[in-house]
């Protein structure tokens, strides 16, 4: 019997998370809290609600249909005020809101129907030297839904990467890691307590974790995301690529990420307090900087992905 995953979402012929025309399943479920997460519905495990108040009509469906009087009316024009801790049945609004104004986030698939869905593209993927890539949220959570649909792929001659952020026992990832064709590697921060300010979790793991995927001679994507007043600080960046270096051959290229804030509707959708609101944005001038230096000791970069 075919395993189930929870998946997020797919994204087609994405350039931006692996070689070539890509399809980037986003697995639901994380464990991290990065505070510049751009896919915040992908952290928590089971399916999500999205709520679109521009959609809103403020009929009052919703407010009669709600667990726990969770759903009241707002101001007029501002839609519905959502109680999400007491409303047991928001799932439910998904299909009673005659606006769609709720949307479901997340679809439960079989490695087998998955893995057909993706194939669909498989012209693609030979023509342009692409393939899968699995993301997230954190796919090896889900390491042995991953594993399997990622073997049916391979077996149709499909490139599979894993993009993880490797906060998780060896033992799990390893099985993942011997089948997948590439691994992008989030490397967040270098110094423990910036990555455990940053994530909430320490990054002791993460980094052996590294070195071992990089003992196998897998190939490794290299990513570093750069969040002003976060994880800029100049000496960590210099760690980090320090460490990168030391990976050896296995690593492939390293990609420098700026900050954006294209996630940050989904927050608002999800009922969310965003927390970088603030930030300054990252200047091309830094990323240039930390081009120039991964570059002086022998790494191939991009910025931008």
């Amino acid at each position: 019997m075919m395993r189930t995953g929870l998946i997020s979402r797919i994204q087609r012929y994405s350039t931006k998370d692996g070689p070539g025309l890509r399809s980037t399943v986003f697995m639901q479920q994380c464990n991290l809290r990065c505070q510049w997460c751009a896919n915040p519905e992908t952290i928590r495990p089971g399916f999500n609600v999205f709520w679109f108040k521009e959609r809103c009509r403020q009929c009052g469906t919703c407010v009669q249909a709600a667990a726990n009087n969770a759903i009241t009316l707002a101001a007029p024009g501002q839609g519905v005020n959502i109680d999400r801790k007491n409303c047991t049945n928001l799932l439910e609004m998904v299909d009673l809101c005659p606006y769609d104004a709720y949307e479901k986030v997340g679809k439960e698939m079989t490695s087998r129907e998955l893995a057909d869905l993706l194939l669909r593209d498989k012209a693609f993927y030979d023509t342009s030297h692409g393939g899968v890539t699995f993301s997230g949220g954190e796919p090896a959570l889900q390491a042995e839904f991953v594993n399997e649909t990622a073997r049916l792929l391979k077996a149709e001659g499909v490139h599979v990467c894993l993009d993880t952020a490797g906060n998780i026992r060896w033992e799990k990832l390893r099985p993942l890691i011997e089948t997948v064709d590439m691994v992008s590697y989030d490397f967040k921060a270098f110094d423990a307590d910036i990555h455990l300010n940053c994530a909430r979790v320490d990054n002791r793991l993460i980094l052996e974790n590294a070195k071992a995927i990089a003992a196998m001679g897998k190939p490794i994507l290299a990513r570093m995301v750069i969040v002003p007043t976060r994880n800029d600080q100049p000496d960590d960046i210099r760690k980090r690529l320090d460490f990168i270096r030391q990976l050896g051959s296995a690593v492939q290229q390293v990609d420098i990420l700026e900050y954006h804030i294209y996630g940050v509707g989904k927050y608002q959708k999800l009922g969310w307090t965003y927390l970088l609101n603030d930030i300054p944005a990252c200047q091309p001038d830094m990323t240039t900087q930390i081009k120039q230096y991964a570059e002086d000791i022998g790494l191939k970069v991009t910025i931008g992905g």
